[in-house]
């Protein structure tokens, strides 16, 4: 009877592990400098890229 009670009472004490989301925010205050530096230029490239699409597709109009 109380290796039943131990196992139920171990089930019931164990936490769900925490999400991918939770995960990346924790990491993310942990390394907030670092985080903040690669959100920037993921930012700056990705503003980059589209105004190079932009450039590149610009209709010609005649004169």
């Amino acid at each position: 009877m109380t290796t039943d009670s131990t196992t139920k009472q171990k089930a019931t004490n164990q936490l769900p592990p925490p999400s991918f989301v939770k995960l990346a925010m924790r990491n993310m205050v942990r390394k907030g400098g670092q985080s903040l530096f690669h959100f920037g230029l993921t930012a700056i490239g990705l503003i980059g890229f589209i105004l190079l699409i932009a450039w590149f597709g610009r209709p010609t109009l005649p004169h």
